[in-house]
């Protein structure tokens, strides 16, 4: 990486804590907006689902009440079937403001949408762990009251994920569009993706405004786009149901990630359920089945690594993702699948190591197609170094997860709060001043001076 923009070393957190500090807490601060933070001020002005769940951890460390507003606002737009929206729209912008808009999701036309104009789309479910984190940080009599109003709607949320959405039948949840995994265009989607039959010329009847703030090389092809929009009409003009998924959806794929979130959400509801009068027992239970189904369905021995399951073709997608790495967050994944997914992580693919020279990459950064510039096709992101960084602590890996802490405070000291960074240099991608960024650097921060305790 290069050095600082001051001309400092960063050895770690420690030694440049307090002026990293001053970047994340400035920029979380300017991103808030009334009862929620939007990602960025200039690309993404609405509030986002899994982007809300990040904000949550990190302003538990600098105004509690924020995090508990910053949940509350997002399942204040939670739909009637359990389904927790990845965008909720703020109804002040104007018509044109960020596309896709509102009156492309067109909710209203849903039977179980909200009065809120929102997508019809779900994130993973980070929800949990983030009301779990936010209470062990910052414990209140507040903060308690607001669990207790919070945990029926994150355990329909899981419902929701666990009965509509397992349309392998297998135990484990199926996004229906690669925005659900919120790796919008990482290559773990390019093979369902091409058997969507899509032409980017549909794209001239919208205006994109992800390549009026970053460059188009930067960003995922018109073609990409193209089959996006294919996909989401597919699902709206069924209205959102998911009834018949298998026979009417043209993309379907089980995530490692999503539902490595979905069991690491379980676990963090049965630590929240005795503090608001229920029983842990069941969400135990949960998270073990998911546990099994995830090792069952995704993981591949060939590899040592975890990969997506493609539905339509019925077989696991090649790609060695960063998403392979997701389910060490799982405190009860085997112990063989954890010394093997650390090998991967160790990898020349991924380089984490006790001093990392490079950022931990979204993809294999030794396959002929690695582009260190286009989103989620290579570049690093701090909300994926957060939750691998938390999943090699949670298996007793301090070593690495030291290397991958300080890997990430350098990141922000090179180049600020940015979207996502170049995955050999750390130069800033995307959008600056993002929220997410900025939230996660103050958990790892915090987390420096004292741990915060496992599930």
């Amino acid at each position: 990486m290069s050095a600082p923009p001051d001309g400092g070393a960063v050895d770690g957190p420690g030694g440049d804590a307090e002026r990293l500090r001053r970047v994340a807490v400035a920029t979380l601060e300017a991103n808030w907006e009334h009862d929620h933070t939007v990602p960025s001020r200039t690309l993404y002005p609405h509030q986002w689902s899994w982007d809300s769940a990040f904000m949550a951890i990190g302003w538990a460390h600098l105004r509690p009440e924020y995090a508990w507003r910053e949940l509350e606002s997002l399942f204040r737009a939670q739909w009637a079937d359990g389904r927790v929206p990845h965008i909720v729209f703020n109804p002040r912008l104007p018509v044109g403001a960020y596309f896709p808009g509102p009156e492309f999701w067109a909710s209203e036309r849903a039977e179980a949408a909200p009065t809120t104009a929102t997508s019809g789309l779900v994130q993973p479910p980070v929800h949990a762990l983030a009301a779990w984190l936010a209470y062990r940080r910052a414990p209140s009599d507040p903060a308690r009251a607001a669990l207790r109003r919070l945990y029926p709607r994150l355990v329909a949320q899981q419902r929701y994920l666990a009965t509509r959405r397992d349309v392998g039948g297998a135990g484990l949840a199926c996004v229906v569009h690669p925005w659900e995994s919120g790796l919008d265009n990482s290559p773990a989607w390019d093979a369902p993706m091409a058997a969507v039959a899509a032409d980017e010329a549909v794209m001239r009847a919208y205006r994109r405004h992800d390549t009026a703030h970053a460059p188009a090389a930067h960003r995922p092809t018109d073609l990409d786009y193209a089959r996006y929009v294919t996909i989401v009409a597919s699902y709206r003009d069924g209205g959102y149901r998911d009834a018949e998924l298998a026979r009417r959806h043209p993309f379907l794929v089980e995530c490692p990630l999503f539902n490595a979130a979905a069991g690491a959400a379980e676990h963090a509801l049965a630590a929240i359920a005795p503090l608001v009068d229920a029983d842990p027992g069941p969400h135990r239970d949960r998270a073990a089945r998911i546990t099994e189904a995830l090792v069952r369905r995704l993981y591949d021995p060939a590899t040592g690594t975890f990969h997506p399951r493609d539905l339509r073709a019925g077989r696991l997608v090649p790609a060695r993702t960063v998403l392979g790495l997701a389910p060490l967050i799982l405190p009860d994944l085997p112990a063989s699948q954890v010394t093997a997914v650390v090998a991967e992580a160790c990898s020349a693919r991924f380089s984490v190591a006790r001093r990392m020279s490079r950022p931990l990459p979204s993809y294999d950064r030794t396959a002929p197609d690695f582009e260190p510039l286009r989103y989620w096709r290579g570049p690093s992101w701090m909300n994926i170094n957060w939750l691998v960084r938390r999943g090699l602590l949670g298996h007793g890996r301090a070593d690495l997860a030291t290397g991958l802490g300080r890997s990430m405070a350098e990141l922000v000291a090179t180049a600020g709060c940015h979207e996502y960074f170049h995955p050999d240099t750390g130069a800033g991608l995307g959008s600056p001043a993002f929220g997410w960024t900025a939230a996660l650097l103050l958990d790892l921060l915090a987390d420096e001076r004292a741990p915060a305790p496992a599930i």
